[in-house]
């Protein structure tokens, strides 16, 4: 296959995006609403945002390869880092009495296991970069989804108790988590399970990541 130099040239300063579908982990395998889980919705939303942004030019890296495959939060972080990505984005849904989506960034180091993280540069370039893919992802989805605003790992359960999120702590990319809906609410539910729903959600986590990685 005949391939352009131009192509090449854009194919090796394409940035790097690595995606973290959340659950199962260390913390258990997510939670459910009342017609899907968790794990699923994050894997299948993982899937579709990787075919979406390799159109685009990306190059993108999974934290796991298949639905059911067990990875504790400080591999996934570790997979980021070998990748040397640009940004890593975690994959999530909330179990809340609320409804709508949430971007969640480190804001301070945090302790895990003795190991202490992430570093000054993490937490300023993930807060240029989460402002700016929160941004986006707020216009792509208004009318459609709540949006809950952006919020530090320290308003987490596991972020308020460490100082930040695991998968932050280990990360030495730009990371930020997004709680793409309350699973536990029906109509948050409903919408993520529908193909509007779907194509809405992975559209805006696209167009999140252009404008976080692009000047």
């Amino acid at each position: 296959m005949f391939v352009t130099l131009t192509a090449l040239l854009a194919l090796s300063f394409a940035p790097t995006i690595c995606i973290d579908p959340g659950h199962p982990s260390e913390v258990g395998r997510g939670t459910r609403g009342k017609h899907v889980s968790e794990m699923q919705v994050v894997w299948e939303t993982a899937v579709s945002l990787k075919d979406r942004l390799e159109q685009k030019g990306y190059r993108v890296v999974l934290t796991k390869s298949k639905l059911e495959q067990k990875v504790v939060n400080k591999d996934r972080a570790i997979v980021a880092n070998k990748s040397l990505a640009a940004l890593m984005v975690r994959l999530h849904c909330d179990a809340a009495s609320g409804s709508g989506f949430t971007v969640y960034y480190p804001t301070q180091q945090g302790t895990s296991n003795g190991i202490r993280g992430p570093s000054k540069e993490v937490l300023a370039r993930s807060n240029i970069l989460a402002r700016k893919f929160h941004s986006a992802m707020a216009v792509a989805l208004q009318g459609k989804l709540k949006d809950n605003g952006m919020k530090s790992d320290l308003k987490t359960h596991i972020g308020g108790k460490q100082g930040a999120l695991t998968g932050s702590i280990y990360s030495k990319v730009p990371v930020l988590l997004v709680e793409m809906v309350v699973l536990t609410n029906s109509k948050d539910e409903a919408f993520i399970r529908s193909k509007k729903g779907k194509e809405a959600m992975v559209g805006a986590l696209l167009r999140g990541i252009l404008a976080a990685t692009n000047p």
